[in-house]
């Protein structure tokens, strides 16, 4: 892995890109669910963090490599069996990030080149190769945004050459970090700022209550999902009960009716349901 660096260089800003996150309007129902996963998560964060506190100073050394932890199978729409997920994972890391190193081949026919680069924080018990791993697959999936035969895309690991950058961190971190546009995530959700996706670890561990499909299935929906917000996707709606619901659905905070569904392409054909304002 790439020696670590905190948030890291800034990406190339886009000014005519606004930030976005899933947790725009939940429900009294979700919100109750989340202020109690909130408050674990907020009694733990405050005992760690008042230990080690959250750094975001450059040096140290590389975190020690940790195995991946193992993962059920199945990235479809819907169907499959839930999956228990882990749920030994801090609530706070380092405040900063190793890099995977090297890169990938182009991915995608036709279309601009969007390169992005793989980072994951540092003491959270992952793998830079291994989460990178993951979102190079699906980013390079057929049904995934490069299905539009208009995008290309690669990994780098070098910053200057990286568009934007996708960053697997803590609770505490991607709230602090999302917060720097403007969003609160309540140390619940994922969010994308301009030149960042940021993957909240605990939904990476654990996805959501009652999702339906296996953890892959959820993993691949919000790398999608985030992604597709820095490709300039906005969020949709449920188009009915029993319908897949589009990527671009909040299904973080439930499915509407709709089965669960991680890809922005079923058939070939770009599959979308109607704006939310």
């Amino acid at each position: 892995m790439t020696p670590s660096f905190p948030y890291g260089p800034p990406d190339p800003p886009d000014p005519s890109a606004g930030s976005a996150y899933e947790g725009a309007r939940p429900s009294l129902v979700r919100m109750r669910r989340r202020r109690r996963r909130s408050l674990l998560l907020g009694v733990l964060g405050l005992a760690t963090a008042t230990a080690i506190g959250v750094t975001v100073a450059r040096g140290g050394e590389p975190p020690v490599d940790t195995p991946p932890i193992p993962t059920p199978g199945g990235m479809g729409v819907g169907g499959g069996e839930a999956h228990p997920a882990p749920s030994d994972y801090p609530s706070v890391g380092a405040g900063r990030f190793s890099a995977a190193d090297g890169e990938t081949a182009v991915r995608g026919g036709d279309g601009p080149l969007r390169r992005y680069r793989v980072v994951v924080e540092r003491d959270s018990g992952q793998d830079a190769a291994t989460f990178a791993a993951r979102v190079d697959e699906v980013l390079a999936d057929p049904r995934s945004w490069i299905a539009s035969g208009e995008l290309r895309v690669q990994r780098v690991a070098d910053a200057r050459a990286a568009d934007f950058t996708v960053y697997l961190a803590t609770p505490v971190t991607s709230e602090r970090m999302c917060a720097e546009g403007g969003l609160s995530t309540e140390r619940y959700t994922s969010c994308r700022l301009p030149g960042r996706v940021i993957i909240n670890l605990a939904r990476w561990q654990e996805a959501v209550p009652d999702y339906g499909a296996p953890l892959e299935t959820y993993r691949t929906y919000v790398i999608n999902h985030e992604v597709g917000h820095e490709l300039g996707a906005e969020h949709e709606a449920c188009p009915g009960p029993g319908e897949p619901a589009p990527v671009m659905q909040q299904q973080t905070y439930g499915l509407e009716g709709c089965v669960a569904n991680a890809w922005p392409y079923l058939d070939g054909r770009r599959y979308a349901g109607d704006a939310v304002p």
